[in-house]
């Protein structure tokens, strides 16, 4: 336990400064990673999301993991895009995972 009785602690650094610059042209920057998204995303959404996994859970009763891992790095993706545009990171997000 810390000196203040709790078993938890939350350090957080803060951010250095990004280069002005590119917070001016961000939107601009992420036009690439932003039709990767959408591209991938309207695959995602034609419907493959709904009637699929309804049939699987309705005959099999179970949700299948690949989608579920599917749904999981899609959510992870454009979490970090999101975060991305509106300056929360000033990281440029990764398609392949985690960012470095």
């Amino acid at each position: 336990m810390t000196s203040s009785g709790f078993p938890l602690r939350l350090n957080i650094d803060y951010p250095e400064t990004p280069n002005r610059l590119t917070v001016f042209f961000r939107l601009i920057i992420s036009i690439p990673i932003l039709i990767v998204a959408f591209a991938v995303g309207a695959l995602q959404n034609g419907g493959t999301q709904i009637l699929g996994p309804l049939l699987m859970i309705v005959f099999r009763e179970k949700y299948p993991r690949w989608l579920f891992d599917w749904n999981l790095a899609m959510t992870r993706f454009t979490t970090r895009l999101w975060a991305y545009i509106f300056l929360i990171t000033h990281e440029y997000p990764s398609t392949d995972g985690y960012p470095s």
